[in-house]
Parts: C-alpha cells; sequence; structure tokens
C-alpha cells in the first residue's frame, strides 16, 4: 500500500479551514445525486427514447450447473456457478461445486467449461483478477458433519479455469455448526459482493455465529442475522449492521447504498421487505419489529410472501435507462427478478417495485464488463437439490453490441485511469482492482486526479475517492479533508475518511463535527456514523444535540410498530445513539438528562449496562419534579434491568421466534438488584391504582418478571429445548402451524403408514382433481406414477407450494367467450378450429375458437395452497408414502 506524504503545513490548513467561526454557507448540493436514481415513467427529453425489449438465451442446462445456488461473472465474461446439490435442507456433504462456463468467441453460446473446485454450499462467490472469493459450508472428513461456514479465496494464476490450490482462508466459522447440522443451510450465512470502498460484504442469515474469526484473529458473535464487512485480504471484520431475519445477498451502488430484499417468515408476521440500509443501524428482527419499532430503522416496504435471493445494483449506461441505476432482486419464491426505483428522501429513500423478468426460481444474477447479463434459475431443484434441475441464461437488451472487455492485465496505468472513469460501475470496479495490484505507488495519484476532476460524473469521482484511500490508507487523509469541504463529494469524503479504523491517524475530529450540522442530511448520517468510528469521546456533547423527532414512539401495547414503513427522520437520532454507545458516553449521557437533549440521552442510556448509568439515572429521577421526565427514567431503567444472555452459537430461534423484545434471552447483571429495589420502592410509594399499574405494564413490556408488579400471562418463556417430534407428530394441524422448512425436516424422518395414506388421497379431497389407476377419468396430473417421477421431498414441496412447479400440460388456461361466460381448466386437445378445455372435475367442454373473446394462461396452479394444514406430521408422511409408492 502507498504512503504518500503531504506538507503538514497544507495538512494543518486544510484542518484549520473547519475550526473557523466565519458564517455558515454551506448548501446542499445534491441535484446530480438525486437525479441519478431515475423515475418511471422517464422523461424522454432529458433521457432519451430507447427499446426496453430484452433478449433471453439459454447459456447452460442442468448436465452441467444442475442446482444453482450462486454466480459471479469475471469482467470478460467467465461465468462462475456454485452448484449447490444439497439445496437448503440436505446435509451430505460432496455434492457441491463451482462450474466455470466460458464463452470464448462471444457469440452468446457456451463454448467450454471447468470444474473450478469441489466445494460444498457455495453459497456467495466474487471474481476479481485471478481470485474466486467464495463463501461455504465446511464438512468435517472425519464425521462428515458440517463444521461452520468459511469465507475463503482461491487463485487460478495460469487461468485454465481451475483452482491452482487449497483455499486461504480469510474468515473461519461465520455460521453456527449446530444449526447447520441440525436444519442444512437455509437460515445460513449467504450472498457475498465487494463494493467500490474495497469491503467484502456479507449477507448473514438468522443462524448468526459465534466466534467467527477473521486473518487477524479477531472474533467475533452475532446473535442473528445482518451484513458483515471485511477486507478482500481477511482482516478487519465487522459488523456493518444488525436486525435482519434471512437476507441472502446485497445489492450495492456507486455511491455505496446497500440494499436487500428478505425472506418470508411463513405467516409469522415477517414478509419480505425491501431495505436500505445505513451503516451501524438496527432493523430489529425479531427483538424490536415488533414492540420496539421506534428504535429501528424500518424498512422502505413490506411486499408480502416470497424468497429474496440474489440481488445487484444496475450502472451501465449501455442498458435501457429504464433499467439502469437501479436495485434488482431476485425473489425464488415468486420466480420474478424486481426492480426496486429508489428515491432519495433526506439520509434515505423511498421506494416503487414492479416486475421485470420472469425466471423459475431464480437464485442470482451478475453483469460483466460488457454489459451481459448472466442469471441462474433453481427451477424446480427443491429443498434438498436436484441433478436434473437448474440452469443459467444471459441477458442483453435488445440491439446490444459487445464490446470486447479490455485485457487487464496488459492495461497501463494511463489505460486503468481511464476505465476508472468509466460508464459502468463493472468497469470501474475492476480498473480499481487492477491499479491497486499493479501500481501500488502511483494508483493514488491517479485516483486522485480522477476525484478531484469537477468535470466528471459523480459516482466516477466517488470511484475515485474511495480508490485514493485504499491506495494511501492515513497518508491520504489530507487530500480527503479537502475534498470534504467541496459540497457536491463531501459525504463521500468524510466516509473514506473513517472507513477504516487501520487508517485513523492523524484524521481531525473538526470535520465531521461540522458535518452532524450540515444542510445536507446524507453528510449528517455519515460524519454521524463516523464519529462513532473514530472513538473520540469529545464528539458526544455534539451527537447529543441531535434531535429526536415526533415519530420516536413506541407502538400501542397489542400493535405492532410500522417497521416497513420508510421514516427519514428517524436515521439520524438512530445512528447518533449508535455512535455514543459506540463512545461509551455514559457520563455525557446521564448530564444531559433533563435538558433540551434529554430524548436521544435516555434513549442511548437505553444499551448501557453500566452501574454509573443506573446511579445516574436513579439521581436523576430524585432531582426533577417533571413528571413526564420520571416517567422516562423509570422506562429507562426497567429496560435495563436485564440484558441479553451471551449466545454461544449452540441454538437457533427457528423460523418463528418469540418478537416480544426487548431481549431474545434476558439474564440479570450486576445492578439489577439495585434497580429492582427502587423501581418496588416507588411503586409501594405511590397508593393510586393506575400509578401501580405503570409499573405492571414497565413489568409486561420489558419483560422484568418482578413479582411484585404482577405477571402478565402474556410473556413467553425461552427455554433451550429441542423439539421432540414424537410428541407434536401427530398433533392435528401441525402442518398448517409450521414452516414449510419445518415440515420438510419433520418428514424425512417419518416414514408414514401408506394404508392411511390411501385413505387421506379420497378424504382430504385429492382424488377429486387426480387419479391414480390407468383407464380412470384424467383430471388434474396423473398419480398412479408419480413415486417414478418425483422424490419424497419433490411430492412434499408440490402438494405444499403447488404454484412452485406445475405440471408440463397442465397449466391452468382461462378462457372468456363472446357470450360473456368463463371457462378455467386445462387444454386437453385442440385443433386449428376448437379446443377442448377439461376443468378439475374431469368435465370436457368443446369451445369454437372464432367464440372465444380472451385467452390466458394462468401463473398459478388450479390445485390450492393448504390441502394439508389441517393435518399432523404422521399423517402427511402417511400421504406422502402413498403416492411414492405409485409407480
Amino acid at each position: 500500500m502507498s504512503k504518500i506524504s503531504f506538507p503538514l503545513a497544507a495538512l494543518v490548513g486544510s484542518f484549520l479551514a473547519f475550526g473557523c467561526s466565519s458564517p455558515d454557507t454551506r448548501n446542499a448540493d445534491l441535484e446530480e445525486l438525486t437525479n441519478y436514481y431515475p423515475q418511471y415513467p422517464l422523461d424522454t427529453a432529458s433521457h432519451g427514447a430507447d427499446s426496453t425489449e430484452l433478449i433471453m438465451t439459454n447459456f447452460a442446462g442442468p448436465d452441467l450447473v444442475p442446482s444453482p445456488a450462486a454466480l459471479a461473472v469475471s469482467p470478460n465474461g467467465n461465468v462462475f456457478v456454485g452448484v449447490d446439490m444439497m439445496g437448503s435442507l440436505g446435509k451430505e456433504p460432496g455434492k457441491g461445486a463451482i462450474v466455470r462456463l466460458v464463452d470464448s468467441n462471444n457469440d452468446g453460446e457456451l463454448d467450454s467449461h471447468t470444474e473450478f473446485v469441489k466445494v460444498d454450499n457455495p453459497r456467495g462467490i466474487i471474481a476479481v483478477r485471478d481470485q474466486v472469493f467464495v463463501l461455504h459450508t465446511q464438512f468435517s472428513e472425519e464425521t462428515g458433519k458440517a463444521e461452520g461456514m468459511n469465507l475463503v479465496v482461491y487463485e487460478d494464476k495460469d487461468n485454465d479455469g481451475v483452482a491452482d490450490g487449497p483455499a486461504k482462508m480469510l474468515i473461519e466459522g461465520i455460521s453456527s455448526p449446530e444449526s447447520l447440522r441440525s436444519r442444512g443451510t437455509d437460515h445460513s450465512t449467504n450472498g457475498i459482493r465487494m463494493g467500490i470502498d474495497g469491503w467484502i460484504y456479507i449477507a448473514v442469515g438468522d443462524f448468526g455465529f459465534y466466534n467467527a474469526t477473521d486473518r487477524d484473529g479477531k472474533q467475533m458473535t452475532m446473535l442473528g442475522g445482518g451484513i458483515v464487512r471485511v477486507r478482500p485480504d481477511g482482516t478487519e471484520m465487522e459488523v456493518y449492521i444488525h436486525g435482519t431475519r434471512n437476507i441472502y445477498d446485497v445489492a450495492i451502488d456507486p455511491f455505496m447504498n446497500i440494499y436487500t430484499r428478505g425472506n418470508t417468515n411463513d405467516g409469522g408476521g415477517w414478509n419480505i421487505r425491501f431495505i436500505h440500509y445505513t451503516q451501524s443501524g438496527e432493523y430489529g428482527y425479531p427483538n424490536f419489529f415488533k414492540n420496539f419499532t421506534e428504535e429501528t430503522i424500518p424498512a422502505l416496504a413490506d411486499l408480502g410472501g416470497g424468497s429474496g435471493t440474489g440481488s445487484y445494483f444496475m450502472d451501465d449506461d449501455r442498458w435501457p435507462a429504464k433499467y439502469n441505476h437501479v436495485p434488482m432482486m431476485a425473489d425464488w419464491g415468486r420466480s420474478q427478478l424486481y426492480i426496486h426505483r429508489v428515491t432519495m428522501d433526506g439520509p434515505g429513500f423511498t421506494q416503487q417495485d414492479e416486475e421485470f423478468i420472469k425466471l423459475p426460481q431464480i437464485s442470482d444474477l451478475d453483469v460483466d464488463g460488457s454489459g451481459r447479463m448472466f442469471l441462474a434459475a433453481w427451477d424446480g431443484a427443491g429443498y434438498f437439490g436436484s441433478e436434473e434441475k437448474g440452469y443459467v441464461v444471459r441477458v442483453v437488451p435488445k440491439n446490444w453490441t459487445y464490446e470486447a472487455f479490455p485485457d487487464l492485465k496488459t492495461a497501463t496505468l494511463e489505460e486503468l485511469t481511464a476505465l476508472l472513469k468509466a460508464h459502468n460501475s463493472v468497469s470501474r470496479f475492476h480498473a480499481q482492482h487492477e491499479l491497486l495490484a499493479r501500481f501500488p505507488n502511483e494508483a493514488g495519484a491517479a485516483a486522485l486526479s480522477v476525484a478531484t476532476d469537477k468535470t466528471l460524473s459523480l459516482e466516477v469521482r466517488v470511484a475515485g475517492i474511495y480508490t485514493y484511500a485504499q491506495a494511501t490508507c492515513e497518508s491520504g487523509n489530507g487530500e480527503l479533508v479537502k475534498l470534504s469541504q467541496e459540497e457536491k463529494v463531501r459525504e463521500f469524503a468524510l466516509r473514506a475518511l473513517a472507513d477504516r479504523k487501520t487508517c485513523l491517524q492523524g484524521v481531525p475530529l473538526d470535520p465531521f463535527i461540522e458535518g452532524v450540522t450540515d444542510p445536507n442530511d446524507r453528510v449528517k448520517s455519515a460524519a454521524i456514523v463516523a464519529l462513532g468510528r473514530i472513538g473520540n469521546p469529545e464528539a458526544a456533547e455534539e451527537l447529543l444535540k441531535v434531535k429526536v423527532p415526533a415519530s420516536f414512539k413506541q407502538p400501542e401495547k397489542g400493535t405492532e410498530g410500522p417497521h416497513a414503513t420508510p421514516n427519514p427522520a428517524i436515521i439520524l437520532p438512530h445512528v447518533a445513539v449508535k455512535a455514543l454507545v459506540e463512545l461509551h458516553a455514559v457520563d455525557a449521557a446521564v448530564d444531559a438528562i433533563g435538558t433540551e437533549n434529554s430524548k436521544i440521552a435516555l434513549w442511548t442510556l437505553r444499551f448501557m449496562h453500566d452501574p454509573k448509568a443506573v446511579d445516574g439515572l436513579i439521581k436523576a429521577y430524585g432531582d426533577t419534579d417533571d413528571m413526564e421526565l420520571k416517567a422516562e427514567i423509570l422506562g429507562t431503567l426497567s429496560r435495563l434491568y436485564k440484558k441479553e444472555a451471551p449466545y454461544d452459537g449452540s441454538w437457533w430461534w427457528g423460523t418463528r421466534p418469540d418478537t416480544h423484545g426487548p431481549y431474545y434471552k434476558e439474564i440479570t447483571w450486576e445492578s439489577s438488584d439495585k434497580i429492582k429495589d427502587f423501581l418496588v420502592g416507588e411503586r409501594n410509594s405511590f397508593e393510586d391504582p393506575t400509578k401501580r399499574q405503570f409499573f405492571a405494564e414497565l413489568n409486561e413490556r420489558n419483560r422484568m418478571d418482578i413479582e411484585e408488579f404482577g405477571a402478565d400471562e402474556s410473556n413467553l418463556v425461552i427455554q433451550e429445548t429441542e423439539v421432540d417430534l414424537e410428541k407434536i407428530k401427530s398433533k392435528k394441524g401441525q402442518v398448517g402451524a409450521s414452516s414449510i422448512e419445518d415440515v420438510m425436516i419433520a418428514l424425512a424422518d417419518i416414514r408414514g403408514d401408506p394404508v392411511t395414506g390411501k385413505s387421506l388421497f379420497t378424504s382430504q379431497g385429492c382424488v377429486a382433481c387426480h387419479s391414480v389407476e390407468k383407464g380412470q377419468p384424467l383430471k388434474g396430473p396423473f398419480m398412479g406414477q408419480i413415486g417414478s417421477i418425483m422424490n419424497r421431498s419433490q411430492i412434499t414441496e408440490s402438494i405444499l407450494k403447488p404454484n412452485a412447479s406445475i405440471s408440463q400440460g397442465f397449466a391452468s388456461v382461462l378462457i372468456n367467450t363472446n357470450d360473456d361466460k368463463s371457462y378455467m381448466g386445462f387444454v386437453t386437445a385442440e385443433t386449428a378450429d376448437e379446443v377442448v378445455l377439461q376443468d378439475i372435475t374431469g368435465t370436457a367442454t368443446k369451445l369454437v375458437k372464432n367464440t372465444i373473446k380472451t385467452r390466458k394462461v394462468m401463473e398459478t396452479s388450479m390445485m390450492p395452497a393448504g390441502l394439508v394444514n389441517s393435518l399432523s406430521y404422521e399423517e402427511f408422511a402417511s400421504l406422502i408414502t402413498y403416492l411414492q409408492q405409485q409407480k
């Protein structure tokens, strides 16, 4: 890494620019950034008219890439596909690999392939230079059981499509092995993507992890899901945000805004949520999103059921404007790639989602340096993977012309600098990495020339800023301070200054203190987050001045807070609280109680399990006669009575965890007795039953379990116990009360009785739609040989999710005739003049084609979901066993 030196006078001068007392002439120069995110319908006068038609072609099938869980594309178009024939619930190792696909003449057709490396559960892949980063499950060679998930990197120096040797470990154990062994990878750690800031961002499912270890030896534990980031050499691992459910991937735009599309909670009140992330933020699952929503940054939208998978942010001017500068989110459950049109709103965004590309159980996507998009389709490979399902497609816009991507290995410094100015993020990203690798001593000056060129677009200048920061570390801080004086790029310069804690030497406090009151809310956010990272306690006074909006109020009892309604006003105080906690500003927060900054101080103290915080709160309570303030102090003390138990990775809360909050497994600590004695004493000092009820409500809300306040039946007790399948498998309605994944796991261990299953085939109504013996009237798909077509898990999934894989020839067709009649069924015969439609009861109707007004193929199965919801596990297993025997 280059260590560029600067004259001390210049450095001091740039710092002093922030210490003067001249009038504030700062402005929020947001026009270019705001206009970067286009809204639709587009203004063709400014964007120009263009075709929005896309051309999709098959690139590789299940013979080469069965069960593709992830993919990544090198800038020259080589596609690395993560084959995962264990799926999300399988547990047998030796079924995974990364396959490299090559279109050597760039005609859109696959020319060759190689098995790059054998690796199980490849869930995240990045291809950069001659390195391939992979996040995957590690299995023990001795026991064959999962040992955890690792982030590793392979090299291919000779570019023969085969890894040169063993992987280099970057992070070990970034998913809890106990959960992997008991369930598989369905809520594990998943996708990885590298930003223009040089960090690898990791989507952590809510298995969380215990004692994940990076190459520095740093260990970290996280209860639940979130985003973790690490440098490409495996150092400086840190939590970026926390409180997500089961995210699969991240999309990162050129300005380092990060987005995800979550997974459904299987009816447990946590649907797909589209989220924009602010660094250090808490997003609430499962402890806060229901009863403590005021303490979270809410999502931008609740989108209902589905299963978010791969994510990508499109930044390529060779694509139609309608599809450019937008997050693209794959949804496996809906077999759809979505576009989310984001609009800046203060330090956050709002969004509008729309369907984009239909692809059966889409799992991932990526784009190369020439603008070619590649997408992976799981295509019915099931929860346990399949050797016969899955494929990859290539998508390009109509009239797109192939442009060869430069050979970066032979590119000169000048050529790479020019490529850093490209009008697509892929070129800029790979030019950056080539500059840093091959020209370490010159990269800083080259990047600075891009960062300071005001004629260039904002996204290009931001790429220059982050390239410069990586090339120079602390020796470049002086120039970054100068850049932070320019309104248009201040946000990015401040963020780059504090982006790496290893490069903070000599970073002044003044630019960030100034930033907290900047006219631009995005600058404020960057400055506040940075102050927490810098760690100077002198910043606490300024952070405590951040105002808390009126929207900071707890949900009404018995209601669920607005966890998916954009609330940009909460972002700044939220990250200010996080920064104050990071600074451990106990004394400053206590001193602010009762002042105009009391709201944010008390919010901060909720997270400070420190005896000084408790003593300060009790003293402040006695020093005030303000009854509203007294109530707020009592609420804060009640919150501090317990804290979250240390997480050891031995358990997981399941698909439908208790969402009461504020802690999942609460324990008392050294000041709990003092808090209890004080609260009980205060409660007993009141004779008024309504005032005593206040303490009972605090007891219930914060789960203090203080007997003197009375018990509440809604309190749930969290215990570390495994599910006793023998006790629950015969419970009626168990199927409907469980997630699909839980049902799949349970049925793997229950044989069932085929005689009972045959009876259930009739009693559950299956016989009305399906025949099992030849010669019977054909209705829906024939079940007489289903056992030879589908395995046990595939039959189970097809019943639980009838829309996921509709049998060929049995797509539902809706026909409206000229006499305003409607018919729905399967087309069983068709000529040039007539069509025969057979409904679900087996009744056939012949229709003359010239009488048909409209004809539409439906995307949903005629078989309704939920037909087996009333069954027990044992009964459902019996039905599956009966069907499995039909061969």
